[in-house]
């Protein structure tokens, strides 16, 4: 493969795994806290980690940083801020960059969030999921609403006015009438972003293994539609599948995963994305934080090279979720591959009414949105493998 002409923007992702209780939901690498916290062990595997793929991003600007988990809000706003003195001491940050960090509600300390705004966190994704307390407890969230209330209460108080909700619909036995009470009440704390997604059986996962009763189709319908008006008619501009903001509030370190940019994965389980003169490189890293911290860098577990047929897919499999879609001129761009291949398959879409041409862009209808994951299965390589050079 020869790589585009221009490197694509670069960001950063860092795992904190570390969570109060697992959630019956949640499919994520993460794992219940079990002792004493090993902040200054785990942000210094981090660092370690950063020295060992510093050659493969050196002189490259990085746009923003995504800490995510788990529950990052477990670590004190000192550690946080090694972290992030430690990544601006290495990689060169722009001076606007994004930099994100995931909170649960309960897991808040009074000043926390005061902590996080002076060691560098400019943006914040509060995990809402629902403000229904008999919700919150199917769910297995150790929160109640008035404990979201108060997060973004404390989040105001200590200068953050960039912030996300994320809340589920399609809840156990939930009516339209709680999803909308849902959204309503988000929207009364005036967030400037909001992730709006439907609760799904992931494998491997408790409700997996014992299903709780959802909405049927057609109520699930009622709800994303109800939901869908209610936060257009608030002035939220959906530009994801399930992300909606105020204009100019996008998600900037998100977007770089759906137009196919690069991003440096580090913690237990993170997975990255780099471009190089020789092609596309992918890393994953050892999952379980015991073994992360016990092994010596780069603690990889993996790296692949994906070949012709799967960057092809895996472009297709992020900006099919963008409301933008994409230009034929960026999707071989991205991938360095022909998209002829291609034409028959997305005009193919387009007849079935999942995929419109709107200014030369391809982008999912409205009835594309709703059965995403079939129009992406149309896309699927013949045989997944990748060329390991692990």
């Amino acid at each position: 493969m020869t790589a585009p002409a221009s490197l694509p923007v670069l960001t950063i992702y860092v795992h904190l795994p570390w969570c109060v209780s697992k959630c019956p939901y949640c499919d994520f690498n993460s794992h219940a806290l079990r002792g004493l916290l090993p902040e200054q062990d785990y942000v210094a595997a981090l660092l370690e980690d950063l020295d060992a793929d510093r050659g493969a991003v050196a002189g490259r600007a990085v746009a923003s940083v995504f800490i995510g988990g788990g529950t990052p809000s477990l670590f004190s706003g000192g550690a946080i801020a090694l972290l992030l003195e430690g990544l601006a001491a290495r990689v060169q940050l722009e001076p606007d960059a994004e930099v994100t960090l995931e909170v649960n509600p309960g897991t808040l300390e009074r000043g926390r969030l005061t902590d996080y705004r002076r060691a560098g966190v400019n943006r914040l994704s509060i995990g809402a999921q629902s403000f229904d307390a008999g919700m919150l407890q199917a769910l297995g969230r150790i929160h109640g609403p008035d404990e979201i209330r108060a997060a973004v209460a404390e989040a105001r108080d200590a200068g953050f006015d960039n912030f996300n909700l994320d809340l589920m619909y399609g809840l156990p036995q939930q009516t339209p009438a709680q999803a909308l009470a849902d959204v309503q009440a988000a929207l009364a704390l005036e967030p400037v972003h909001l992730s709006y997604y439907q609760l799904t059986l992931e494998p491997n996962t408790r409700f997996h293994h014992a299903p709780p009763s959802l909405p049927d189709e057609d109520t699930l319908w009622e709800i994303e539609a109800g939901g869908r008006d209610t936060l257009a008619a608030a002035g939220f501009g959906r530009y994801e599948v399930s992300a909606w903001s105020k204009p100019g509030r996008e998600c900037r370190h998100n977007l770089n995963y759906w137009r196919f940019g690069d991003y440096l994965g580090l913690g237990a389980g993170a997975h990255g994305k780099l471009t190089s003169a020789t092609g596309i490189r992918r890393t994953r890293r050892l999952a379980h934080p015991v073994s992360y911290l016990q092994a010596s860098s780069p603690r990889l577990a993996g790296e692949t090279l994906p070949d012709a047929p799967e960057r092809q897919f895996e472009f297709l499999l992020n900006a099919l979720r963008l409301r933008e879609g994409f230009t034929r001129r960026q999707l071989e761009a991205a991938t360095a591959t022909s998209a002829r291949s291609l034409v028959e398959q997305l005009e193919a879409a387009r007849e079935r009414g999942l995929l419109e041409r709107v200014a030369g862009r391809w982008r999912a209808t409205a009835l594309g949105y709703t059965h995403l994951d079939s129009l992406l299965a149309d896309f699927l390589p013949p045989v997944i493998h990748s060329g390991s050079v692990s």
